[in-house]
């Protein structure tokens, strides 16, 4: 069966979604959770893309991306094989990782970049994993609501849709986080 080739548009950022195979653990312990941020910190360096936010859930996860340089099936190619190559051996076995082909939809709004960063920011909280979505360790968030830099992520993306200085647009995504919590839609 032929696969239909993926839509590239290189100004648009994508919401990719990659889970492991079966629904099994993608990341089994700490150490799977750092490996898979420095592959794509690697990846990043040799097929350039912008992440505006990501969350690296248990058996799977989420990545908010644009790469104008190549196609993103490019930068998941390479980060997927890396990563499946490191899981197999540190497991001992052999076969897919990875379900099957990654999820991608393009972005086409300011509004949906929100929504969606909102969603993956929100994701373990969903999930009933974390009692704040600002617990979890293993996504962007922290880095929305503190100075802290990242090498790899471009949070100005986003908190560039509020007005105000860097303080306060860090307090409107937060308040934008919480309008979506308050209202139970993201809850157990």
């Amino acid at each position: 069966m032929v696969r239909k080739p993926r839509l590239w548009v290189p100004e648009s950022f994508y919401h990719v979604i990659c889970r492991g195979n079966r629904r099994d653990a993608l990341f089994k312990d700490k150490g799977d959770f750092k490996v898979f941020l420095h592959m794509l910190q690697e990846v990043n360096k040799r097929s350039p893309f912008e992440l505006a936010a990501y969350c690296l859930m248990t058996n799977h996860f989420h990545l908010q991306l644009r790469s104008q340089e190549q196609p993103v099936s490019k930068v998941m190619s390479l980060l997927n094989k890396r990563y499946a190559d490191y899981y197999n051996t540190k497991n001992g076995i052999t076969g897919h990782v990875f379900e099957k082909r990654y999820f991608d939809k393009i972005i086409y709004s300011n509004e949906d970049m929100l929504e969606i960063s909102r969603y993956i920011h929100l994701n373990p909280l969903k999930a009933g994993m974390v009692q704040t979505a600002e617990s979890y360790r293993w996504s962007s968030y922290r880095y929305y609501l503190y100075t802290k830099k990242s090498a790899l992520l471009n949070s100005d993306v986003i908190l560039d849709s509020f007005s105000g200085s860097g303080t306060e647009k860090r307090e409107k995504y937060r308040m934008y986080l919480n309008e979506e919590i308050e209202k139970g839609q993201h809850l157990v």
